[in-house]
This record gives C-alpha cells, sequence and structure tokens, in this order.
C-alpha cells in the first residue's frame, strides 16, 4: 500500500506522462483499501458446525417473527457466545474499525467479504466457530454499493441506507488541488529565489 503524500506524487506524475487512468485507478484502491471500516458483531461458539447452524437457524426464526436482527444477535452474543471480550457489548467486534482489527484473521477477512445485514456464518478459525452480522461497512463500493448502514425500519430484517464514507476521496478534484498546489509552490519558489538573488546582490 502507498502512503498518501506517495499517491499524490504519482497522480501528478502521471497525469503529466499520460498513465492517468491506470494510475489513478490504483491509487483509488490503495486509498479505499486503508480507509475501509466495518461495524460488526460476533458470537463465538464451540468447535461444533450443528451448534452454529442451531443458533443461526433460531435468530433467523426470531427476526422472521418480528424483532430487529441487530437485537437478536445481541441478545443471543450475551446468552451464547464464548467470547468474553465481546459478549457483554452483544458481540461488538467495533464501530467503524479498520481493516486488520480482528485477532482472527478468518473472521477479519468475512468482515469485508459477507453480506450487509444478515447473520452469516459459521465461520471457523483457531477459536471456534463464528456467527457474524456486519450492520455498517464503509469504502467497499463494489460490494456494497451505495447502501453500507442497516438501520430498523419497523420490519426484523431492517433496511439498508446511505451512511458516511470514511475517507471518501473525489480523485478528479485531489488532482485539481495538488496541481495547483503544485503550481503555486513552484511559482513562490522562483518569486522567492528572484527577490533572495536580488537581495543578496546588492
Amino acid at each position: 500500500r502507498l502512503p498518501m503524500k506517495a499517491c499524490v506524487f504519482l497522480l501528478v506524475v502521471a497525469q503529466a506522462t499520460g498513465v492517468a487512468g491506470w494510475v489513478a485507478d490504483r491509487v483509488r484502491d490503495d486509498f479505499l483499501a486503508l480507509t475501509r471500516r466495518v461495524t460488526a458483531h460476533h458470537i463465538l461458539l464451540p468447535k461444533s458446525e450443528q451448534v452454529a447452524l442451531a443458533l443461526k437457524q433460531e435468530m433467523r426464526n426470531r427476526v422472521e417473527e418480528g424483532s430487529f436482527i441487530i437485537d437478536v444477535f445481541n441478545d443471543a452474543a450475551l446468552q451464547f457466545s464464548q467470547d468474553k471480550t465481546t459478549s457483554f457489548r452483544g458481540g461488538l467486534l467495533g464501530e467503524l474499525v479498520p481493516q486488520g482489527y480482528c485477532q482472527s484473521s478468518e473472521l477479519d477477512r468475512a468482515c469485508f467479504e459477507v453480506r450487509l445485514g444478515e447473520i452469516e456464518g459459521p465461520i471457523e478459525s483457531q477459536f471456534g466457530y463464528h456467527l457474524l452480522l456486519v450492520s455498517e461497512r464503509t469504502n467497499c463500493p463494489r460490494l456494497d454499493g451505495t447502501n453500507t448502514k442497516l438501520v430498523q425500519n419497523g420490519s426484523g430484517r431492517g433496511i439498508l441506507v446511505p451512511s458516511e464514507q470514511v475517507g471518501k476521496v473525489e480523485l478528479k478534484q485531489l488532482i485539481v488541488d495538488q496541481t495547483a498546489f503544485l503550481i503555486g509552490v513552484f511559482l513562490c519558489g522562483g518569486v522567492l529565489a528572484e527577490v533572495v538573488a536580488e537581495l543578496t546582490s546588492h
């Protein structure tokens, strides 16, 4: 992944050399990868896929009866999750946490691959089986489109609505701003050099 200053420099160089399209796509993808965030809940169960599937079905049944999916998941996490660091918070892994936040690489990867607003799993890790509910995810436009946050709407499933995209970048505006900045720096640098040369020559 490229640091932000390097990304901006590459954009300007790419614009000047004619490979702007390819570089702009690469910079945008790297920037989005660095700014992906997720709000997710999980339930850790012992190494029994059957237990995980039975609990998943029980939660889905409660949702179909009209209970809000996040509330159902939170209640189940409080009652059944073996992860004592998250169970008391309804299985909340974190709110808008970055990719790489979870201890389990399998769970972390799943947070950025599963469907929003659906009870997913079981996902096997070295800790056991996880059930996962992602209620918000930012900067994954190819996966989620514009509706990236689950909210309650009267039905158990809830509804996906747009949320604020953390670190969203408008690439064209970024290129224009950085180009204007560099032109300003070169002009000011040139004027300053002239002034210093004039002052030192007398």
